[in-house]
């Protein structure tokens, strides 16, 4: 085998992984606990996109106590709080690969 065809694979294979990147990232998935209390939205990369909560999964005695801003405003705390540990856990990993990784290696999917 020759290099051109080695290389051509090698396109080939990148142009695979990009696609497949591509269409997780289009993917979502969702999971429920609690009889649907709590429902969580991911992409198929696995990055956390939403969260949604029920009135009984805040207060499972009384739940009519609850009033939807208290549900959005809780939804909105923990989506921050997931979104910004994802940020920082990419951003610890890249960190960390930067110094195995030589410079100008693209390895699909990793940064």
């Amino acid at each position: 085998m020759n290099l051109a065809n080695i290389l051509k694979q090698a396109q080939q294979v990148q142009k695979k992984l990009q696609d497949a990147k591509a269409d997780l990232s289009a993917t979502e998935i969702t999971a429920e606990t609690g009889n649907g209390a709590v429902k969580v939205v991911i992409d198929g990369s696995a990055k956390f996109k939403s969260i949604k909560l029920s009135k009984q999964a805040i207060n499972p005695e009384n739940p009519s106590s609850v009033d939807d801003d208290t549900v959005e405003m809780l939804e909105d705390l923990i989506s921050s709080a997931m979104k910004k540990a994802t940020e920082e856990a990419n951003q610890k990993m890249q960190d960390k690969l930067k110094g195995i990784v030589p410079p100008g290696v693209n390895i699909p999917g990793l940064f």
